[in-house]
């Protein structure tokens, strides 16, 4: 999970200097995700690639230089494996096929907000997290399954499954020395009374624990730690 080994290293192309921007800091907002580059042109993230190691592009697919389709193309050629996810206006489900085909593992419709990207990202982070053998068919699919819409049943109403995932991860990131529902919503942009219901949540279902911290002045502090063995 993005709680745990090196972050997973994002270079952005994107030739809208305002988008941009705002791309690379909704990135780095999610946690277990670093912002390597940001380039504006096929050209400029040809040369980066070349320079350093990327785990994952967050793609245009029109460029001043070139359509990112092909760019991906070209990279594949190479032998370059780096997924995709790709962040563009464009519709035509042909496109969407042949994207498919070259490693593009989440489509971003333009424009979206920073809960969009942080939701596919933490189901990119939890695909990526998957190891080992899978022991039958089911298992295979669950693992394809994380990259698809997650379903809501089972949470009450009011919480996002997206939003869930991401008070999730900054819970995994804690560690042991857990984490307060003030930071654990600063971390996700949410208020501290929003995540306290969904770190409640996690503490109804057996994820999480609770205890309070004592040694400051008024009332002690609720903090949440995850389980260990959770899911």
């Amino acid at each position: 999970m993005t709680g745990q080994g090196p972050p997973i290293r994002v270079l952005v192309v994107e030739d809208d200097p305002v988008a941009a921007d705002a791309h690379a800091l909704y990135v780095s907002r999610v946690p277990g995700f670093t912002v390597t580059g940001v380039v504006r042109s096929v050209a400029d993230a040809a040369q980066f690639l070349k320079r350093a190691p990327v785990d994952l592009l967050l793609l245009d697919f029109y460029l001043p230089d070139g359509h990112g389709l092909r760019f991906l193309r070209s990279l594949r050629s190479a032998g370059h494996g780096a997924h995709v996810i790709a962040v563009t206006s464009a519709r035509d489900l042909a496109v969407v096929r042949e994207g498919v085909s070259l490693g593009v593992v989440q489509y971003v419709l333009k424009p979206f907000t920073f809960t969009t990207l942080r939701d596919r990202l933490l189901r990119y982070a939890e695909f990526r997290a998957t190891a080992g053998e899978a022991s039958d068919q089911d298992e295979v699919d669950r693992a394809l399954a994380v990259l698809r819409s997650p379903r809501t049943a089972g949470l009450p109403k009011g919480l996002s499954p997206a939003t869930l995932r991401a008070i999730t991860e900054v819970l995994r990131a804690a560690g042991d020395q857990g984490v307060a529902s003030g930071a654990a919503g600063s971390a996700v942009g949410i208020s501290r009374i929003t995540a306290r219901r969904y770190l409640e949540h996690l503490v109804d279902t057996g994820r999480a624990a609770r205890a309070p911290q004592y040694g400051q002045v008024g009332r002690p502090e609720l903090r949440y730690r995850w389980l260990a063995g959770s899911r």
